[in-house]
C-alpha cells in the first residue's frame, strides 16, 4: 500500500482511539456516579461490549458515513486524509480545553469541508447529509424525552416498592451497561470502519463498499483501547456535573441511551453517544425536579455541539488547501 493509504488507516485508528477516550467517561458515568459498580468494573464491562458492537450491528452506519455525505467520485485519498486530520485536531483541542464536543460531528464536518475544498460545494450530497444531520440532532432530543418518560414510568411502577428495590437498580445496570456499550461500539465504531473502507475503495483496493472483517476488527480494537485508556480523572464528570445520580437514575439513563443508539444503528443513522447519554441524564433529572438539573452547563454543551460541524468543516477546508500542494 502507498504511504497515503497507510496514513489514512493509521489516522483513522487514532481517531477511533480518541473517540473512545472522549466518550469513555460518558458511557460509564451513570454506572459509576450512582455507585452501582466501581470505575474499573464499569469500564471492564463497557470495553468488552464496545469491541463486540461493530460485529453485532453490521455496517449500515459505516455505509452512511462512507457514501451518504459526499459524492464518491469526489472522495479522494487527500480529501479523506485532510478530513480525518481536521477531526483529530478538533478532538484534541476540545479534549485539552475540556469542551464537551462530539467526535461524530467533527468527522462529518471534516468530510464536508474537505470534499467542498477539493471538488466544490456540489460534491456534498445534500439529501444524504440532511438525513445524517436529522439523525444527529434529533437523537439528543429523543434521549431527553425518553429519559424523562423512562423515569416517570419506573417511579410509577415502583411507587409501593420497599427501599430494597434500589438493589435491583444497582445490579441490573450490568445488563444496561452491556447494552449501552454494544450500542456505542456499534455506532461509533462503524464511523471509523466507514472511513477506512472508503479509503480502500478510493485507492482501488476494494471494488465496492463492503467492510472487510479485518477493518472491523482494527476499528473495534482502536475504539476499545481508547475507552480503556481514557477518562479516569473525568469519569464522573457528566453525571456529577448535572446532579447527584441515584441508582434509579442510572438505570433509566442507560436504558434510554442504549435503546436510542441501538435504534439509530439498525436504521443506519450516525448519532453522538455523548449527546444521547448527556441529554438522557438531563431528561431523567428533569422528570424528578426541573431545578435538579444544572441547566447552565447544558447550555454550554449545546453551544459546543452546534459549533463543532462548521468549525471542523472550516478547519478541514483550510488544511486541504495547504496539504494539496504536497500530497500526490
Amino acid at each position: 500500500m502507498p504511504p497515503i493509504i497507510l496514513a489514512v488507516i493509521g489516522l483513522s485508528l487514532f481517531f477511533g482511539f480518541l473517540n473512545g477516550m472522549h466518550d469513555s467517561r460518558n458511557v460509564v458515568a451513570t454506572m459509576v456516579a450512582s455507585r452501582a459498580y466501581s470505575p474499573r468494573a464499569a469500564l471492564g464491562v463497557t470495553i468488552l461490549a464496545e469491541f463486540l458492537g461493530p460485529f453485532v450491528f453490521g455496517s449500515a452506519v459505516a455505509s452512511a458515513i462512507g457514501r451518504g455525505i459526499a459524492d464518491p467520485a469526489a472522495i479522494t485519498l487527500p480529501v479523506i486524509l485532510t478530513a480525518l486530520t481536521a477531526a483529530v485536531l478538533w478532538n484534541l483541542l476540545t479534549w485539552k480545553l475540556k469542551i464537551p464536543s462530539s467526535s461524530s460531528h467533527a468527522l462529518i464536518g471534516g468530510i464536508v469541508g474537505a470534499a467542498t475544498a477539493g471538488a466544490g460545494p456540489q460534491a456534498v450530497q445534500t439529501g444524504g447529509l440532511l438525513k445524517i444531520l436529522i439523525s444527529l440532532f434529533a437523537s439528543p432530543i429523543i434521549g431527553f424525552v425518553f429519559g424523562f418518560a423512562a423515569l416517570k414510568v419506573v417511579l410509577a411502577l415502583c411507587a409501593d416498592c420497599a427501599p430494597g428495590v434500589n438493589r435491583f437498580f444497582k445490579k441490573s445496570q450490568i445488563v444496561t451497561a452491556l447494552a449501552l456499550g454494544l450500542s456505542h461500539g456499534g455506532n461509533d465504531g462503524q464511523k471509523t470502519m466507514g472511513v477506512v473502507t472508503l479509503a480502500l475503495v478510493a485507492g482501488g483496493y476494494l471494488k465496492s463498499f463492503d467492510v472487510p472483517l479485518w477493518v472491523a476488527a482494527l476499528c473495534a480494537g482502536a475504539l476499545t483501547l481508547g475507552t480503556a485508556s481514557g477518562g479516569w480523572l473525568l469519569i464522573r464528570k457528566p453525571g456529577g456535573s448535572f446532579y447527584k445520580i441515584r441508582p434509579v437514575d442510572g438505570f433509566s439513563t442507560q436504558v434510554t441511551a442504549a435503546l436510542t443508539v441501538i435504534a439509530a444503528s439498525l436504521a443506519g443513522g450516525p448519532v453522538s453517544a455523548t449527546q444521547v447519554i448527556n441529554t438522557a441524564i438531563m431528561g431523567v433529572g428533569a422528570a424528578e425536579r426541573a431545578n435538579k438539573v444544572r441547566w447552565g452547563m447544558a447550555k454550554d454543551i449545546i453551544a459546543a455541539w452546534i459549533l463543532t460541524i462548521p468549525a471542523a468543516a472550516l478547519l478541514a477546508a483550510g488544511i486541504y488547501r495547504l496539504a494539496i500542494r504536497f500530497l500526490p
